[in-house]
């Protein structure tokens, strides 16, 4: 399914023209080494853009698609980096570099031997005439030396003509890439079609943690996943075509760091059958709270309602029935795991992604600059902020991601985390009560009902551990007034907030004590009035006080606090 819908991703880009074409691939070139028709190194020119004064970024051509290299040599065509090319490089291995320069000759002379086109015997005259022991040396090479070994690639460039432009040389390619002689031929596993079995597909490149050099998804390389004595990827036949094309695709999208979002430590990139880019740019913005320009909040509240309810975008050219794909990749030394893949059509997407956020839908302090709480800052709130690495557990982290983009339950692991977070930091922001929320809205407990798992406070519910822990706001709100303009080197919530909720019936007698010392400190006309406070809410809690807590009461506990706090809050903005 997933090397499927990227071969037909790359199918629809190949035809809007936005992909190279079979047998070549973007790649990045950092110099040109310019030979005449002899064979003559002239010059070496550098391929370097400055983009915004940043560091300089080598340019991309459309060039022969590069091989999939392990430990052994393997040339590329036409381009290289400095051991193949010139058969030296920084690592100081000559025996080596040589051997690498050897394979090159043989390969570009095989590929070019018979082509009787200037270009063709410059390069063949080059690798005949170019001795890899004189390169320091070299009047043409010398003031670039050191950057030209140090690693990046280099293309030939003949009487002032890049190789690769040149039409006859280029056919030599694709018939060599499209030849099938001595290889085998068999049924394809993603297009069910003949075609020649590639052994060992390209490198997927841009996944976070992930081997710089490239990474596969497909790979058999050792004895112990292979069977009925196939070797490598012939364990799972896949046509030289469909491993291209999945390939090239799944780069083409990891390339666009736009359309890149970063889950704990899962890479996820999404795409629209039609390859139409303003399906992944409005996701980038309503599931992973990414800010557009030109896309304001409304605009993306807007769409993403039409599109839930089955309704076209006409404006932004979106259709709710559009099949999506969201794919998550984790790194795993060579090779990268599936953290999760969905496909839905766009509509029931949008459908996932407001019921979400409604559920995590909650009071907003004036200083909250998210109006929405995006999965990033959601998952933030499961880590400790004062260690050294925020990293957020990345199984945790890929569950969540899967539940909320399929709709089905939120992983208990989010709510032990928050919960844990709670405790030590004896504290309860937006975040925190908005994913308690979220998870019991979903996974429904009768220890924690619908009605303390409500937007905004609510002064109707009876429910004993919401509204101890609306008590347990006011005590706290009495302490700060009776201290009103003083340090307090140890607050009540520093001291109990934990113990108070979970075990109740030892605690609160304390803090009804500590409270009514701290009234005896306020005017009368505040005392009055949080004394009614107190009033109220002891007459739900009746003459006992629950002797335990679950942990779904305690989550309502932090609910029925958070909502009094904020409430004390919004009186003080009204005032």
């Amino acid at each position: 399914m997933i090397l499927q819908a990227l071969t037909r991703y790359y199918e629809d880009l190949a035809q809007q023209g936005k992909i190279a074409r079979p047998g070549w691939a973007k790649t990045k070139i950092n110099y040109a080494l310019c030979i005449d028709e002899s064979g003559k190194l002239e010059q070496v020119i550098p391929l370097l853009d400055n983009i915004g004064g940043k560091k300089p970024v080598p340019q991309k051509f459309d060039l022969p698609a590069p091989v999939k290299r392990t430990v052994g040599i393997s040339p590329n065509f036409l381009w290289d980096n400095s051991a193949y090319l010139i058969g030296i490089d920084s690592k100081g291995n000559q025996e080596r570099s040589r051997a690498c320069f050897e394979e090159s000759k043989n390969l570009h002379h095989r590929l070019l031997d018979g082509i009787d086109v200037p270009e063709a015997k410059g390069i063949r005259n080059f690798y005949d005439k170019w001795d890899p022991s004189e390169a320091s040396s070299n009047g043409a090479l010398k003031s670039e030396f050191d950057s030209v070994i140090s690693g990046g690639n280099l293309t030939f460039r003949v009487n002032g003509i890049y190789a690769f432009q040149v039409d006859a040389i280029a056919k030599a390619w694709q018939e060599y890439y499209e030849s099938s002689d001595g290889l085998v031929v068999g049924q394809c596993l993603v297009t069910g079609e003949e075609d020649v079995i590639e052994p060992v597909h390209p490198s997927i490149k841009g996944v976070d943690g992930a081997q710089s050099s490239g990474a596969a998804i497909v790979s058999f390389n050792s004895p112990a996943f292979c069977s009925y004595g196939q070797e490598q990827n012939y364990n799972a036949p896949i046509g030289k075509h469909a491993a291209f094309a999945y390939t090239s695709a799944l780069n083409y999208l990891l390339s666009d760091r736009e359309n890149v979002q970063k889950i704990g430590d899962t890479t996820v990139v999404c795409w629209a059958e039609g390859a139409e880019k303003q399906y992944q740019v409005l996701t980038a913005a309503a599931l992973f709270g990414k800010d557009i320009e030109g896309l304001s909040e409304d605009d993306v509240r807007d769409a993403v309602r039409k599109l839930a309810n089955g309704l076209p975008v006409p404006e932004r050219e979106l259709k709710p029935d559009r099949p999506f794909y969201i794919l998550g990749l984790s790194p795993n030394s060579a090779r990268i795991s599936v953290r999760f893949f969905y496909k839905c059509s766009f509509g029931d997407l949008m459908k996932n992604v407001i019921s979400h956020h409604e559920r995590m839908r909650i009071v907003r302090p004036s200083k909250d600059p998210y109006e929405t709480i995006p999965i990033w800052a959601m998952l933030r709130e499961t880590v400790n902020n004062k260690s050294k690495e925020k990293n957020v557990n990345p199984v945790m982290a890929g569950a969540v991601v899967r539940s909320i983009i399929t709709g089905g339950l939120y992983p208990a692991s989010l709510l032990e985390q928050t919960m844990i977070r709670i405790r030590s930091e004896r504290n309860i922001n937006r975040g925190k009560a908005a994913i308690i929320k979220a998870y019991y809205l979903k996974n429904q407990n009768q220890d924690c009902p619908k009605e303390v798992l409500t937007v905004a406070l609510n002064e109707n519910s009876t429910n004993p551990a919401y509204t101890l822990g609306r008590l347990f706001a006011v005590y706290e709100a009495i302490q700060k007034a009776a201290n009103h303009g003083n340090v307090i080197n140890s607050t009540i919530k520093d001291k109990y907030f934990n113990s108070a909720s979970s075990t109740p019936a030892m605690i609160f007698p304390v803090l009804n004590n500590l409270c009514q010392k701290h009234l005896r400190k306020l005017s009368d006309s505040s005392r009055i009035w949080y004394e009614k406070q107190i009033i109220s809410l002891s007459g739900l809690l009746g003459e006992e006080y629950p002797s335990r807590l679950t942990l779904p009461q305690q989550g309502a506990f932090y609910l029925g606090y958070y909502h009094q706090t904020q409430k004390r809050y919004e009186k003080k903005e009204d005032k």
